[in-house]
């Protein structure tokens, strides 16, 4: 079975070699109890490390089961080591962290057996040495006696081939010897067992064979073995066994237990690790919680300010240019071209600053194809959809909605009467020619209360709460909008109806306004108002009488059946806006949906007046006669000025009149003939819109960097225009909100670099600390190394078991940077609301978390490269000495 042949092992000692062992050659039985004794030093132990593959020989060879072990390599020994060699030192060697159970499983976790297995054998093994009850013990509980008898246990726990017991007694009083060497004489009756030991009663009293060793040499052998048969003692092949191999999840559960031992070091170390990761964290937190806010802020303020596409647009640019620089650049070129300057020569010239600005506002009017434009947006394989919020298309139309005032009468509330009541009429329809111009709304000229709401409900629920009712969820429900303090301005209730508009004329005649209506209104009460939309072409009746539409006048009982029959609106709820919202979309008091503006147009092109216009498009529908543009125009005219058909006293008068008098009268009778109105301005009148053809397109995008990316797509739409030769298709507008500065988000993220950047030097400094700490661990489980080791770990195992440790406390010091992160955005978030009313700035995203403990195990980790490839090392025999 086990044949050692002329084995020598030399230690080098600086210059000089020490022969610890000088040509021994033993055969071993398959079973017997071997007892080797001898002075120290004589080789006895040195013998034992190298039968039990802890260390190796200089010249010979060990032979087992025929096989010789010269071309052994690491694997092979670590692989005998655990299924043929059981170890019992004097000292025990059980490791202190893991429970009695746990050291005796460890070499059959190495062998590869299963959990439920592992628990079963090591039962069994601890039953038969006696210790069933204390499975559940640590080492440090139990008696010397005890623990010998558990090093017995994993010894034999793997059923190996031989037991090699070095000095099993020596720790050991009398009475507790005996005990373990019957024990040892039970088990060698079907193992070989071979015990280094200086007691020679022991020896004499249990063994079944005694060697003796004299200055490295056997000087007498009780009982000789001759009978071993050579089989292919040069054979290169190894142990056909299953390579010992640790699992993972089993150096985890060695590395856990041994921190576990340790808990305040283990848990300073982590805080320590734990710095640069609370560093990173809360500087990631400010950043993602600032950078969400900017982004916030961003769509909520383009929410406001969209890109505002209208039909005909004017270069802003160049008006901006004429009103400002141009006047200095105008002066300077003077300077330059004139023989003497204006102060030279002692004139006044003319700067032609508001010439040039009316010059321009002319010459660089555009006409855009908004309808060729809808297109390329609506196609979602342009990719427009995904850069936007909300998109809305307005139409040239006036909405018509009427209320009652205090008194019950009808009142027309959009377009507002405001203005003239006020006695400012005219000034209405200025704001309104304007209102349409970017420039112009963004000011806020438009008087009127009522508006579209944006087609995104989450970015409306997300700057405004529904204190009342609920948001528009058909064509005739509205929403009445309050400010952050539940006020609506007094003008808004004027329109409404709620405050007398009679009192406003006061303000021209330099009066004091009398107060009207209620200072406070309950949310019933508003929710509780109804409205009336009708359609410009419901203020026209046709007459067949004379064949021609005419108005109906708004104080008729005609227009009053005309109200009850137009289409009920009602306001459905009532909004805020939120404290955070850093903007708001809906810019007046009420808000309606587009399925309203789509319902006026479908049902303005379908009226009665709008069909007869467009089925006699040379007739003007309102007076019978034909377009001064229509073919029937001249005819009209002429029949008109034939003065065959007048009267004899109508041809009297004419007679009378001279050449040019009656000139002028053919052509007052020509002119008087035909209508001045167009088709297309009858239709335009009527409120006629074709759906497919707006007259502006808001564009909402997400935020600065949409924006950005949107008119990259416009200039897309542009060049191929112009590629295709659709020169006319092109769009052009002006970017009022590209005076925003886009980069803040830039600064923010430039800022947050830099700042990692330098609290990662903290990250490096604690990664070196946790490389200190894992060597003082090497030094500290130096003999746990050489238990290991003797047990068949390879130094792969070992390796992994200090890598595991790293790895916990990498887990353990981003955990709890993460956590303490956590904390401390409490209070960081309370100083941020105190000071600057932000809410929740500071919050650590669980990516971030979750990337920033990676971050922890992968330097830990590495940190801890060094010492584990150290520990991997360590000699076993050297290992084992240690204390």
């Amino acid at each position: 079975m086990l044949q050692l042949k002329d084995i020598v092992k030399n230690y080098e000692m600086g210059d000089s070699k020490v022969e610890a062992l000088k040509g021994i050659s033993i055969n071993f039985r398959k079973s017997e109890f071997v007892s080797v004794l001898g002075q120290s030093g004589c080789g006895k132990t040195t013998l034992l490390n190298i039968i039990g593959g802890l260390d190796g020989y200089s010249s010979g060879d060990l032979i087992i089961n025929g096989k010789s072990t010269k071309k052994f390599k690491d694997a092979d020994w670590d692989t005998y080591r655990n299924h043929s060699i059981g170890f019992v030192f004097q000292s025990y060697n059980l490791i202190p962290h893991q429970s009695v159970l746990a050291n005796v499983e460890l070499a059959l976790t190495l062998s590869g057996v299963s959990p439920s297995e592992r628990k079963k054998r090591a039962s069994a093994a601890l039953e038969r040495v006696g210790l069933g009850d204390q499975l559940h013990k640590k080492p440090n509980q139990m008696s010397g006696g005890q623990m010998q008898r558990v090093a017995i246990a994993r010894a034999l726990v793997n059923e190996p081939d031989i037991l090699l017991a070095d000095e099993p007694t020596g720790a050991l009083d009398s009475e507790t010897s005996v005990q373990i060497m019957e024990l040892l004489k039970e088990i060698s009756k079907d193992r070989l067992i071979i015990m280094v030991t200086h007691n020679p009663d022991l020896a004499e009293t249990y063994s079944t064979r005694i060697i003796r060793l004299l200055d490295g040499r056997v000087v007498d052998d009780s009982r000789p073995y001759d009978g071993y048969i050579d089989e292919d003692v040069n054979s290169s092949s190894r142990d056909k066994g299953k390579r010992a191999s640790m699992s993972f999840m089993t150096a985890l559960g060695l590395s856990a237990n041994n921190l576990w031992t340790k808990k305040g070091r283990t848990f300073l170390t982590a805080f320590a690790g734990a710095i640069g990761i609370i560093g990173i964290a809360l500087i990631l937190s400010l950043s993602d919680g600032f950078q969400k806010y900017i982004d916030r802020v961003q769509e909520e303020t383009l929410s406001n300010y969209p890109i505002t596409i209208e039909s005909e647009t004017m270069d802003f640019s160049a008006l901006f240019s004429a009103m400002g620089g141009e006047r200095e650049e105008k002066e300077e070129k003077d300077e330059t071209t004139d023989k003497a300057s204006a102060l030279e020569r002692n004139v006044i010239k003319s700067l032609d600053v508001s010439t040039n600005m009316y010059n321009a506002m002319v010459s660089k009017r555009n006409v855009n194809d908004l309808a060729e434009f809808k297109k390329f947006i609506d196609n979602e394989e342009n990719g427009v959809q995904q850069l936007v919020s909300a998109i809305r298309y307005t139409y040239d139309l006036n909405v018509k909605i009427y209320g009652t005032d205090l008194y019950g009468d009808s009142i027309r509330v959009n377009p507002s009467t405001v203005m003239d009541s006020m006695g400012m009429g005219n000034m209405s329809s200025v704001y309104s020619m304007y209102s349409s111009m970017p420039a112009m709304s963004m000011m806020g000229t438009d008087m009127d209360i009522f508006g579209e709401l944006i087609d995104n409900p989450d970015l409306l629920a997300q700057q405004y709460d529904v204190i009342a009712g609920h948001w528009p969820r058909d064509k005739t429900e509205m929403v009445f909008v309050v400010s952050g303090r539940n006020y609506v301005e007094d003008m808004a209730l004027f329109t409404l109806g709620l405050k007398d508009q009679s009192t406003l004329s006061a303000f021209l005649k330099n009066e004091a306004i009398e107060k009207s209506g209620k200072d406070e209104y309950s949310y019933d009460d508003i929710l509780g108002l109804r409205f009336r939309c009708i359609l410009d072409s419901d203020y026209y009746s046709y007459d067949p009488d004379r064949n021609e539409w005419r108005v109906i006048e708004e104080d008729s009982e005609q227009f009053k059946a005309v109200l009850e029959n137009g289409l009920e609106l009602k306001i459905a709820g009532i909004v805020r806006p939120k404290p955070e919202a850093a903007a708001t979309a809906i810019s007046g008091t009420i808000g309606y949906t587009k399925d309203l503006t789509e319902y006026i147009i479908n049902e303005t092109n379908n009226s009665a007046i709008v069909r007869a216009q467009r089925a006699d498009i040379e007739t003007d529908v309102f007076t019978g006669k034909p377009f001064s543009d229509s073919e029937n125009a001249e005819a009209a005219a002429s029949e008109a000025m034939d003065l065959s058909t007048l009267t004899p006293e109508q041809q009297a008068y004419l007679a009378s009149l001279s050449e040019e008098e009656l000139e002028n009268l053919r052509k007052q009778m020509a002119a008087s003939a035909v209508s001045n109105a167009t088709y297309e301005g009858n239709l335009k009148a009527l409120g006629v819109c074709d759906l497919s053809v707006p007259s502006s397109i808001s564009i909402y995008p997400k935020d600065f960097e949409s924006k950005d990316l949107l008119e990259n797509k416009i200039k897309e739409y542009n060049e191929k225009c112009e590629a295709e030769g659709r020169e006319g298709e092109k769009i052009s507008y002006t970017d009022f909100i590209g005076l925003m500065m886009s980069s803040i988000s830039t600064i923010i993220n430039a800022i947050t670099y830099v700042l990692i950047a330098f609290v990662a030097i903290s990250l490096v400094v604690s990664s070196i600390m946790i490389a200190i700490i894992t060597y003082i661990s090497v030094l500290e489980r130096t003999k746990e190394i050489g238990i290991l080791r003797s047990i068949g770990a390879s130094k792969k195992d070992v390796s992994r078991v200090f890598n595991a440790e790293t790895l916990i406390e990498g887990f353990v010091s981003g955990g709890l940077g993460v956590l303490v992160t956590v904390l401390l955005n409490i209070p960081i978030n309370a100083i941020i609301y105190h000071f600057a009313g932000l809410k929740n700035i500071s919050a650590l995203p669980v990516k971030y978390a979750l990337i920033l403990i990676l971050i922890s195990i992968i330097l830990t980790v590495i940190a801890g490269l060094i010492p584990a490839g150290m520990a991997a090392k360590r000699d076993p025999v050297e290992a084992l000495r240690s204390e």
